[in-house]
């Protein structure tokens, strides 16, 4: 174990956080955490099993004396988003994570860190393998391909779980209790394009965009941090129409849910424009860098001579991509009426690409309010189609609509203001919980979500606060203590 991170308090949960840093699972990839948290709950002794789609639901007695408390579940994904820099070379299939600590905070060299949802899963195997917590009995429900889909979530069956009580830890504030949720759908789209032959007399160019932030594409939207994609084709736009520049492929952006950081493209200009193509480059750059000084200060744009490309995209082609990509809405859309703090409405135009003849787009779209998701859904399926493209919306999943009634999250707030001195903040979070999903296959089940502190998910700059674990640890203790 790493001598750093095994100093850490508290020690039972970072000793499992480190245990599950060595184990790959990437979203789609988790065969191997499956398999190393069935031999976790099966060598302590526990009623361990996995259910049909890669869930792992393990059961604890209650300790003496609180076998008549209602039941809890403790629940968190066992699936992390793989995010790396450009420099690093990891293979998230195989490769451990690399934890190293830095001041107050615990991150990785150079990929994510897991803690999106490491901490929460660490937690709930402390409490697991513990023999003085006191607690009622729990269960356990460790969902897979959260990240990608909440595949775990969508396909867990009604009536598996006994408990009343579902405590989801994957929220990412410490001293906030969360009890709702965006819903989610995604927006795909597929242009058909022709390849012609690169004209007489183009040479060809890579265009690299990087240096961008991006993180969270809920949590982190509404920061106005840049858009790799939505970039890369107004720079590829304006390369167009100033210097005639043609192209020939483009790739930004890799996971649904993450604001893209990167992108690339090959584009032949003619030969004669090389000066003015050089100074659209830097002129875009130049004007970029300014607009995101705040939000984005490591925002860099370049441009270099590369092999000499097979084919480029026809014009047509061309004008009716660039110009859908740019009417795309992207970023945050609107605030709640009752909570103007709050995202209520948003959409990241995650992934552009061109491949086998096809430039191929994904939106994920979020809101609370389904029917204002589903409405900018439309808008966006109309924009693309009249472009010439193939739409697809799928993987539509419910918000978590808040319950301020709630009988756990009193008993939360209560415990919170007099083990720590302050009353917490109630909030609704612009991402998608699994609740929403859950709720809807267990209407009974009263539920919350809290964790510590982490920032930068989803992006290499991911990051979780050692104070704050120490803190969510004791109060998840507390309340376990206390229902």
């Amino acid at each position: 174990m790493s001598e750093e991170i095994k100093k850490l308090e508290p020690k039972e949960v970072w000793k499992h956080f480190y245990s599950l840093t060595r184990v790959p699972r990437p979203s789609k990839h988790e065969e191997s955490i499956q398999k190393f948290m069935m031999d976790f709950g099966g060598e302590l002794g526990l009623e361990t099993l996995r259910d049909k789609v890669g869930n792992i639901i393990i059961r604890k007695p209650a300790t003496p004396g609180m076998e008549n408390c209602k039941g809890i579940i403790l629940q968190a994904h066992l699936d992390m988003v793989p995010q790396k820099n450009t420099s690093t070379q990891h293979d998230f299939t195989k490769d451990p994570i690399i934890p190293v600590v830095d001041g107050e905070w615990v991150k990785a060299k150079g990929t994510t860190l897991g803690s999106d949802n490491g901490i929460g899963v660490a937690a709930i195997m402390a409490v697991l393998e513990s023999k003085d917590i006191p607690h009622g009995p729990i269960e356990a429900l460790l969902t897979c391909d959260e990240e990608t889909g909440m595949t775990g979530a969508n396909g867990l069956q009604p009536g598996l779980l006994k408990g009343d009580i579902l405590i989801n830890l994957d929220s990412e504030d410490e001293g906030e209790l969360y009890i709702g949720c965006a819903g989610g759908v995604d927006v795909t789209a597929e242009f058909p394009v022709r390849e012609v032959e690169v004209p007489e007399f183009y040479i060809p160019y890579r265009i690299s965009l990087t240096g961008l932030k991006g993180g969270h594409s809920g949590l982190d939207i509404n920061y106005g941090r840049g858009n790799a994609n939505k970039i890369m084709n107004e720079l590829l736009m304006f390369a167009a129409k100033n210097a005639d520049a043609r192209l020939s492929n483009i790739e930004g952006g890799n996971l649904r849910n993450a604001i893209p950081r990167e992108a690339f493209a090959i584009v032949v200009i003619p030969e004669s424009k090389k000066e003015i193509f050089k100074a659209v480059i830097a002129e875009f750059e130049e004007n970029a860098k300014l607009m995101f000084r705040e939000a984005d200060p490591g925002l860099m744009i370049s441009a270099a001579p590369t092999k000499m490309p097979q084919h480029v995209i026809d014009a047509d082609s061309q004008t009716r991509i660039y110009q859908a990509i740019d009417a795309l809405p992207n970023g945050m859309i609107s605030m709640l009426k009752d909570m103007p703090t709050v995202v209520e409405t948003s959409t990241n135009l995650a992934i552009v690409r061109l491949k086998d003849g096809k430039v191929f787009t994904a939106c994920l779209l979020r809101s609370s309010v389904d029917e204002k998701k589903m409405e900018l859904a439309g808008k966006m399926k109309t924009i693309l189609e009249e472009a010439g493209a193939t739409v697809t919306i799928s993987g539509e999943y419910p918000g978590w609509k808040p319950n301020v009634d709630s009988p756990i999250l009193d008993v939360m707030k209560t415990i919170y203001q007099q083990r720590f001195g302050k009353v917490p903040e109630v909030k609704v979070i612009h991402a998608g919980l699994e609740c929403g999903i859950l709720g809807s296959k267990y209407p009974h089940w009263d539920m919350i979500s809290f964790g510590p502190t982490i920032r930068g998910p989803h992006s290499p700059d991911e990051k979780v606060h050692i104070g704050t674990v120490g803190l969510f640890w004791k109060f998840l203790l507390e309340t376990l203590k206390s229902v």
